[in-house]
């Protein structure tokens, strides 16, 4: 009760200043669940202790924490009964109620308690008292950690699944542009030519770490809390792996006080920080192409209509980016919640329940899914135009360090003397309003000259006027770069091949992870409803 209290009379700072991103993030449509392995539940009119089993119904409620409180019934009747640590013919009628309970949930309009002191009384309305029998060992305590746990790992598991499905557009998007040379920017200033193909996938390498942050924290939540009770375990020799085995949790949390007191609540801090790395990396890469509608002529927009802009209501030659704008204002919101749960556990005793609400922490995930979803919708509305792109590169010098580059590699002139020489070149250029592909020969002859006079190096310009040329062309420096990792089609070729065995690794790990989940839940409804039938029939 004490947990409830505290939820209900003092409620964080953050909730409130929260709530209208919470209800922003939660109003959504709720995400498709994950497939669930059972049958539809048995007819309402059935009693114990001849009642069928109740089956999961997730696809209907979701796996949700009466889901969860009824999955841990059931896997407590089963164990507690082949342990002898319940009466065997008590057992079927004590199942059966569990059973009708979950049935009853399941209805239209049922009820879902979602804690273990409101699921109880209707467990002892359906089957008496001795249906209390199934609490031998158990608490609130090590019960709702291993729902918040199961919950959010079936969350992980739908934040993966969306990560994977915009990092696949993202990776098909940059081998369609393998070809096209664009100008990259640093501290928000043209800074040399690139293949659009390989700065996308800079992009999926981002998210690719993402991916691997969700497995490392999956690995952590995928462990069950049952069996340690409040924090110190208990006097009945619980089959905690049994129990876990059923759930589908593939470890155990180790340490009794560890489980409910310290590990719920690293829980959602450590999903936190993955919200966060993908609220991030979608702000990134909205705000470059936000920097484009700036421009007169940018090389780079959204198809306009369709949602992805919208007409000024003033100005009839505007067409602002809505598309672009939602989706910011999405990652910030996920950034917004992500800082919940660090904010909640900070100087609080282990144990306290702040940060461990389910509701604020599906909603955190939620609003990175929602900011992943947008952004794939970013990637399929772009349109980039490859003549605009070369124009604007040949209309400023995002190609100079070429010329310190090849001076250095091919004559030894020392990289800060070719810098120095191409600095100058780009000085002159724009007091003079030159562009590269217009710069004469015989200028560059003379500014090298300037500033090499009185050095040990040649006095001449090495380089022929055709080096210099082909120095200065993006399209050229792009293909000829020789660095691994590079835009080079070579490299570009080996980057996606890889980009996409990352990808389909990672669908099959999303894919196993889920399976083993339906079927641990599916062995447990086997063997509950074994349990159930050997019910004596009624007199």
């Amino acid at each position: 009760m004490r947990q409830h209290a505290a939820r209900r009379y003092a409620p964080t700072c953050l909730a409130v200043a929260l709530a209208c991103c919470a209800a922003v993030a939660t109003a959504q449509p709720a995400p498709t669940p994950a497939p669930d392995s059972a049958a539809a539940p048995a007819p309402a009119s059935a009693a114990p202790p001849a009642a069928p089993a109740a089956k999961p119904t997730a696809k209907a409620h979701g796996r949700d924490e009466f889901f969860w409180l009824g999955e841990i019934n059931k896997a407590t009747a089963v164990i507690n009964t082949d342990e002898g640590l319940l009466d065997k013919s008590m057992a079927p009628r004590l199942a059966a109620a569990v059973a009708k309970v979950i049935q009853d949930g399941d209805q239209p309009g049922g009820k879902r308690p979602s804690t273990v002191i409101t699921f109880e009384p209707l467990l002892i309305k359906a089957g008496g008292l001795d249906v209390t029998l199934l609490h031998a060992g158990r608490s609130s305590q090590d019960m709702h950690a291993t729902y918040r746990a199961a919950i959010l790992r079936d969350k992980l598991l739908e934040l993966a699944d969306q990560l994977n499905a915009t990092s696949t557009t993202l990776v098909n998007l940059a081998a369609k542009h393998v070809d096209t040379i664009v100008p990259n920017y640093t501290n928000g200033v043209a800074a040399q030519p690139n293949s659009y193909g390989h700065y996308l996938l800079g992009h999926a390498a981002a998210l690719d770490r993402d991916a691997q942050r969700i497995r490392e924290t999956y690995a952590r939540v995928d462990r069950s809390p049952m069996g340690t009770t409040v924090l110190n375990g208990t006097s009945w020799p619980l089959d905690r792996k049994r129990m876990a085995d059923y759930l589908g949790f593939s470890q155990l949390v180790d340490n009794a006080y560890d489980a409910s007191q310290i590990s719920s609540m690293d829980e959602p801090v450590e999903v936190s920080s993955i919200v966060t790395s993908i609220a991030l990396h979608t702000g990134n890469f909205i705000e470059d192409i936000m920097t484009q509608y700036a421009e007169s002529r940018p090389w780079i927009l959204l198809q306009e209509g369709g949602g992805n802009t919208y007409v000024s209501s003033a100005m009839p030659q505007k067409r602002n980016p809505g598309l672009l704008n939602s989706t910011r204002s999405d990652a910030s919101t996920a950034i917004t919640l992500a800082m919940g749960p660090i904010i909640q556990t900070h100087n609080i005793t282990p144990g306290m329940p702040d940060p461990k609400d389910v509701e604020q922490n599906s909603a955190m995930v939620d609003s990175a899914i929602k900011a992943l979803k947008k952004w794939d919708r970013v990637l399929k509305a772009l349109v980039i135009s490859p003549d605009r792109a070369l124009e604007e590169l040949n209309s400023d010098w995002t190609a100079s360090q070429e010329l310190a580059d090849l001076l250095m590699r091919k004559y030894k002139l020392p990289f800060r003397e070719g810098h120095h020489f191409a600095s100058e070149v780009v000085e002159y250029a724009r007091q003079n309003n030159i562009k590269p592909l217009d710069f004469q020969y015989a200028d560059a002859k003379r500014i090298y000259a300037e500033v090499v006079k009185g050095s040990k190096y040649p006095q001449e310009l090495p380089m022929t006027e055709a080096e210099f040329r082909a120095s200065l062309d993006p399209v050229a420096i792009v293909r000829n770069r020789a660095t691994s990792g590079g835009p080079q089609p070579a490299e570009m070729e080996r980057m996606l091949k890889e980009a996409r065995a990352k990808l389909s690794a990672q669908a099959d790990w999303i894919k196993q992870r889920r399976t083993h989940i339906d079927d641990a839940l599916g062995r447990l409804d086997k063997d509950f409803n074994q349990l159930v039938a050997s019910a004596a029939p009624a007199k």
